[in-house]
């Protein structure tokens, strides 16, 4: 069993109580439903169903049942650090590489990388030992990964809080409709391709901000940063605004133009990550090149890092 007892934050407010529970308590969303259905979580002191639409600060407390499944073990996977100390460190994730095991990913993943070190991780018994946050697979750059369970939870909460910032590069097709702007779109499920996330009403309120850096012709530069984290946010928010990140074949990157700049994956990276060290609360700020492929697309666009 695993025990669970949290209070509904920003982000929260709004969304499922099964999909909460199953981020939360790092379980699949099926194995969440069965422990609301049975009455083993509850909220506010009641029995309520998986769909119930949790409230800012509404007290979710119970247990889990975890079955035991196989851990992921330790595997020889190059890794570059861009940040390590006791308590925590950064990687540099390469494009390719799937952050924890998952179904048709049991393993080649930056888990099994980080097994691989040696170094203590949060969750030993878990799937995602050490996972604070997760990127695509395709999309290269920083991830931060706590070194014990009192750290996890504590950067956790500053992600929920929204005290780590994420900032990212992007390169779309076209130019935004003003040098920056904000974001500001729901998303959910798309409601037709269902692996897939759109921008649709009812959707998780999500946040993303965004600066033109440089422009050529047909393509423009962008940093980023997120408020909010939803899977596959700035793909789909970029998407929704009519410039999608170039070389991304499931939200329309994927052109002529995207081949002529030799991109095989979605031009995204994410480039810096500042965030409260577990200890003493103190900045931490990491930095994160483009990796080659993203310069020989950059250099072929015409534009320069």
């Amino acid at each position: 069993m695993r025990d669970v007892s949290f209070s509904a934050g920003e982000d929260e407010a709004g969304a499922r109580l099964d999909v909460v529970l199953a981020k939360r308590a790092a379980v699949t969303r099926g194995l969440a439903q069965i422990a609301i259905k049975d009455g083993a979580v509850t909220v506010g002191g009641r029995a309520v169903r998986p769909s119930h639409r949790l409230e800012l600060g509404e007290e979710v407390r119970g247990s889990v049942d975890v079955p035991t499944v196989e851990l992921p073990q330790g595997e020889a996977i190059d890794l570059v650090l861009r940040y390590e100390d006791d308590r925590v460190l950064v990687v540099s994730k390469p494009p390719g590489l799937v952050t924890h095991p998952a179904r048709g990913h049991e393993s080649g993943t930056l888990v099994n990388a980080l097994l691989g070190l040696g170094v203590p991780l949060a969750g030993a018994t878990s799937i995602r030992p050490g996972i604070v946050h997760r990127l695509d697979k395709d999309t290269s750059g920083l991830l931060l990964v706590a070194k014990d369970d009192a750290a996890q939870a504590y950067l956790v909460d500053a992600l929920r809080e929204r005290r780590i910032e994420r900032r990212y590069v992007a390169l779309v097709r076209g130019r935004p409709p003003a040098d920056s702007g904000t974001i500001e779109a729901p998303i959910g499920r798309h409601p037709v391709k269902r692996r897939l996330f759109a921008v649709v009403a009812g959707g998780r309120p999500s946040v993303t901000h965004y600066e033109v850096r440089q422009v050529a012709d047909r393509v423009s530069l962008l940093d980023l940063k997120l408020e909010t984290g939803r899977t596959h946010q700035i793909r789909v928010h970029l998407a929704h605004l009519g410039n999608p990140v170039l070389g991304d074949r499931v939200y329309g990157g994927v052109s002529e133009l995207s081949r002529e700049l030799g991109l095989t994956r979605p031009f995204l990276h994410a480039r810096s990550l500042r965030f409260p060290h577990p200890d003493d609360g103190r900045e931490i700020a990491v930095e994160d090149e483009l990796p080659d492929d993203l310069e020989e697309g950059l250099a072929r666009a015409g534009l320069g890092g």
